[in-house]
């Protein structure tokens, strides 16, 4: 990062559970850097990704803002736990600037080719954040797409010449395969081949895997999200994979709410949750995280 000295980035842990835990993720206002710059920035920062904000509009009320999102292999259409980390950001100094605490800060946000809602409240330390996540595309997918995929996950089922029930390739920017486990104690014990897992995903296009738990009856859900082919073996949180499994789980039905842990299996532990309703085109999915600015550096 020669000659960005000065440059300030936030360390945003977002989607906490009960206070702890969280994905870090670096947070900035945008500057003239270059896209490989903008990759380096998680790298210095310590952290999976980085958003890069934009404030357009002046004094208008709700403003707009720009979200850019890079992991240090390129930068992502979108990113759910990164919008909730640049929503804490945005709402903490908004607080700082001219909102009493628990005042609710609301923008309308631009990112991955879409304008989209989204909202923020300071509790203490502490932010709570939700916005709109936009349209998720569900299919059943082929043989070729998914059994490469959950033989590197090490799940010895294969879908043969029909599909598994409830594995879906999903999208909200980039596909991904949804795949179930019948508890949480399988989910904990996966342990995937990453080059092979990373192979599998690039043949086909995927973002990666995201595979969960069965949802208990209160709608708490366990998940894990495996991405190699974004220099991410494993993220933290996921939360964009967590409106896809909500879509997913509201098919035919109404309103679900879901809690979705993640991040055990690397020390972190994380939430998202995830209320879908019915929608004239569609389900229509909120989802939330509580987050905290936990530091700043300074880009070398």
């Amino acid at each position: 990062m020669s000659g960005r000295l000065g440059l300030s980035v936030a360390v945003v842990r977002a989607c906490l559970r009960d206070g702890g835990g969280g994905s870090p993720t670096a947070v900035m206002y945008d500057a003239a850097l270059s896209d490989d710059e903008r990759c380096r920035v998680p790298v210095v920062a310590g952290t999976s990704h980085a958003v890069f904000v934009s404030v357009y509009g002046g004094s208008v009320d709700p403003p707009s803002v720009g979200l850019r999102f890079f992991t240090a292999e390129g930068e992502l259409p979108a990113c759910g736990h990164g919008t909730v980390a640049a929503l804490a950001f945005l709402a903490g100094r908004a607080e700082r600037a001219e909102r009493a605490e628990g005042a609710e800060y609301r923008v309308v946000l631009r990112a991955g080719g879409r304008d989209f809602v989204g909202w923020g409240v300071r509790e203490g330390a502490y932010v709570r954040a939700g916005f709109d996540a936009g349209p998720v595309e569900l299919r059943e997918p082929t043989v070729v797409e998914c059994d490469p995929v959950l033989s590197a996950l090490g799940i010895g089922i294969g879908i043969g010449s029909s599909v598994a029930d409830g594995i879906r390739v999903a999208s909200v920017g980039r596909a991904r395969l949804l795949v179930p486990v019948a508890t949480r104690s399988v989910l904990a014990a996966l342990d995937p081949d990453f080059e092979r897992l990373r192979a599998a995903c690039d043949r086909v296009g995927f973002l990666g895997c995201y595979v969960y738990s069965v949802p208990t009856s209160t709608g708490r859900v366990a998940a894990r999200m495996f991405a190699p082919s974004i220099g991410v073996a494993e993220d933290i949180a996921n939360a964009n994979s967590t409106a896809c499994l909500a879509a997913h789980l509201a098919t035919g039905r109404g309103r679900v709410d879901l809690a979705v842990d993640m991040g055990d299996s690397l020390g972190s532990p994380a939430t998202i949750t995830a209320t879908t309703r019915p929608g004239p085109s569609g389900p229509l999915i909120q989802l939330g995280g509580t987050a905290e600015i936990a530091g700043n550096i300074r880009l070398l």
